[in-house]
């Protein structure tokens, strides 16, 4: 049984929650690299690295991004996965100490990628140095169990882990009937306290929403779970573009949002980094999202005003 605790913050009264959406920070150098650790898919991993990616993802970018989520100033910073691109034990102390510059664990929440299990490893040499921007208000995730659950406000964060090892040139994700069904046991009892449920999570879980290499598995049985229990809105990464899409589950029609890279320094508009900042305000039948871009901008070398417009979120009670 998951218990759903008091918020720490103890402002379960407001009517308004700020929460900044980034994902895919890809913050690794790959310096120094041993042979020996890239005997396995990491290989190919690494060689995509050197011919494109180290092109694309800019420390420089992050660098922005921190300014700019300083002046924003959310209640909260969720990021969906790829912190790493080979899920190494440097890359993780990397991420590590970024995620200390982005702020303290009780104000993000981190749930975990692809490239962060892109083989499979020793958490208490990979994950356990996040621990506590993984962990809920239980500290369950803080040992790899998922769903996380952490109320800020009127919010109800829900974690899961799609992130888990796949075969060379793909990128699949799952999530597996145990955590589903704690996933549900989440809902239901968020759901039950009137709470704004955000579910996050790494893959895009609408089916055909994403190629077959790199879809979530289970995505039909995410859709029956959240079919029966509800949900308010659905955010993740892993495509690498701006998404904005919906889910229809039973007679739920849940908003699903996707960001891009946080650190994609391409000039390509799709592509190049952005965030969101979700402004929610309660109303008579729900939520009313706020939903403002913050796009990178190459020749200003900064993130600037992108569009903004507002979605409205009913209840979805159970």
């Amino acid at each position: 049984m998951i218990s759903v605790k008091p918020n720490p913050s103890g402002n379960n009264g407001k009517e308004t929650f700020v929460l900044a959406h980034i994902s895919d920070l890809h913050l690794s150098s790959l310096t120094g690299v041993s042979l020996t650790s890239l005997l396995n898919k990491r290989l190919l991993g690494y060689l995509s690295w050197q011919r494109r990616r180290r092109h694309i993802h800019s420390p420089r970018v992050l660098d922005a991004l921190l300014l700019d989520l300083a002046e924003a100033a959310p209640d909260h910073v969720a990021v969906t996965g790829d912190l790493t691109n080979l899920g190494l034990p440097d890359e993780f102390r990397q991420a590590a100490l970024w995620l200390q510059r982005l702020g303290t664990p009780e104000g993000v929440t981190v749930v975990p990628g692809n490239h962060d299990t892109y083989v499979a490893t020793s958490w208490q040499e990979t994950f356990s140095q996040w621990a506590p921007y993984l962990a809920g208000d239980d500290d369950g995730a803080a040992a790899g169990v998922y769903p996380s659950l952490r109320v800020r406000g009127p919010a109800a964060l829900i974690g899961l882990s799609s992130a888990r090892p796949s075969m060379p040139f793909v990128a699949v994700g799952s999530l597996g009937r145990q955590q589903l069904a704690r996933f549900e046991e989440v809902l239901e009892q968020t759901g039950r306290l009137g709470l704004l449920r955000i579910v996050l999570i790494h893959h895009p879980p609408i089916p055909g929403s994403i190629s077959w290499r790199k879809r979530l598995t289970d995505a039909p049985l995410f859709g029956e779970v959240v079919a029966r229990q509800g949900a308010e809105l659905i955010l993740h990464g892993h495509a690498h573009v701006s998404m904005e899409d919906e889910l229809v589950a039973g007679t739920h029609r849940i908003p699903v949002l996707g960001v891009p890279s946080a650190s994609n320094s391409s000039p390509i508009p799709q592509r190049t980094a952005r965030y969101h900042i979700c402004r929610f305000q309660r109303t008579a039948d729900g939520w009313l999202l706020r939903l403002v871009i913050r796009a990178y901008s190459p020749a200003q070398h900064r993130f600037i005003a992108g569009p903004e417009k507002e979605i409205r979120l009913p209840a979805c009670t159970p």
